[in-house]
């Protein structure tokens, strides 16, 4: 059985950080009550500390969030990466790295990412979406999570490391326990499955020394033959790298198509825009991306004393950069709440991040993205709430249910 050791750095004078208790973490009970915290915290306290989650601070503008994305020399991931510090064992590059140790594994995997690529992912993932949605329309309900969008992503990183099909199904069910256990802080439970996904990541490693593929094509053959200084890269390293790869993108696509649906069920309008507009598919999604950004609790650990808006940050305090935040800040966006497909004039969203650790597999999640909502308004006419929508928690935002009737 697999060990892995906690080997991340720990704080060196956690005594100094703050007491303060400016807002509560985990309050929200409905949909939109953490959009209404940050709404209130930017307007009066856009640099708030809270006690909850073994203590932290939040950032909620724009500026604020994007200029620590920035500068990874102050703003390191290395000590804790998430708020609250969810991960039980072990470093998995690139996220757990800063530069420059982190970029012979991003430089490594980057090249199955180039559009080429995407292109050819483009109709094996619409077909993945076609093929999951499709049985779910003459029961005309669903819950858009757990019926689909809990799948989706799973399917794609199944195909996306070559896995047989055996070894996805086990991944897929795997990946929908941890989930839940991230979910319900279920820690025993999600050290068991974390694991697992360590335990499958060294059979794919195991399996492409006895069977390589082209490193052009496989993300663990792309890191076997990887070279760094003329050296390869270490193993531990690359196991929790293809670790990383694996749950890395589970959750989000799961809570983001969720909140996609809370949105259609509340703006027909905007559903039926997009189905008489194909064309606009990919701009909507950009648009429901910046309005349901499903992270808040991504993390920054200053390596030095930093002052942020005015408030006063020891060295090594947990900062969460709220990127759900930060993409509907009313400086940055007009009308912010408001789904809108042209925004001339106003800036990227940042649901991918951005700097050294922005988001390297951003194309295939947009090509997952952009083909369930296409699906979605090409197979039905519209979504009608049937159910309650319970939310995730710190660090995601979003639902993880969504029971819907088809219109």
């Amino acid at each position: 059985m697999i060990k892995i050791a906690d080997n991340r750095p720990q704080p060196k004078d956690p005594g100094r950080f703050s007491k303060a208790h400016e807002f509560d973490a985990e309050t929200e009970t409905d949909f939109d009550d953490a959009h209404r915290l940050f709404d209130d915290l930017r307007a009066r306290c856009p640099v708030a500390h809270s006690n909850d989650l073994d203590g932290f601070w939040l950032l909620t503008r724009y500026k604020d969030i994007a200029d620590s994305m920035s500068d990874f020399s102050l703003f390191s991931t290395a000590v804790q990466n998430v708020v609250p510090r969810v991960a039980t064992a072990g470093r998995r590059p690139p996220l757990h790295l800063d530069p420059p140790e982190h970029t012979p594994y991003r430089r490594a995997i980057a090249p199955l990412f180039r559009r080429e690529r995407i292109d050819y992912w483009r109709p094996i993932v619409r077909k993945m979406a076609e093929d999951l949605f499709a049985p779910l329309v003459p029961t005309g309900e669903a819950d858009i999570c757990i019926d689909f969008s809990y799948h989706l992503p799973i399917h794609v990183l199944a195909e996306f490391f070559m896995i047989p099909a055996q070894k996805a199904a086990e991944i897929r069910e795997m990946g929908q326990a941890f989930n839940h256990a991230l979910q319900t802080k279920d820690f025993e439970g999600l050290k068991k499955t974390s694991l697992f996904l360590y335990e499958m990541a060294q059979e794919i490693i195991d399996d492409r020394k006895l069977n390589p593929r082209d490193p052009g094509e496989d993300p663990t053959s792309a890191l076997l033959a990887a070279r760094n200084e003329g050296e390869p890269l270490p193993e531990d390293m690359i196991l929790g790298t293809i670790r990383q790869l694996l749950v890395v993108g589970i959750i989000a696509p799961t809570t983001l198509l969720g909140s996609v649906a809370v949105h259609f069920c509340r703006h027909p309008d905007d559903f039926t825009l997009i189905k008489e507009h194909p064309e606009r598919v990919a701009d909507a999604t950009e648009e429901l991306m910046r309005l349901y950004t499903p992270y808040r609790g991504f993390a920054r650990t200053p390596t030095r004393d930093v002052e942020i808006g005015g408030r006063l940050i020891c060295e090594d305090e947990p900062i969460a950069l709220s990127f759900a935040a930060a993409n509907r800040d009313p400086e940055v966006y007009s009308d912010p709440a408001t789904f809108k497909l042209d925004r001339e004039g106003e800036p990227p969203h940042i649901a991918f991040g951005r700097g050294a650790h922005q988001c390297i597999g951003a194309p295939l999640a947009r090509l997952m993205l952009t083909a369930a909502v296409a699906v979605f308004t090409e197979k039905v006419n519209g979504f009608e709430l049937a159910g309650p929508t319970p939310m995730t928690t710190w660090p995601e935002y979003g639902p993880y249910s969504v029971p819907v009737r088809f219109l």
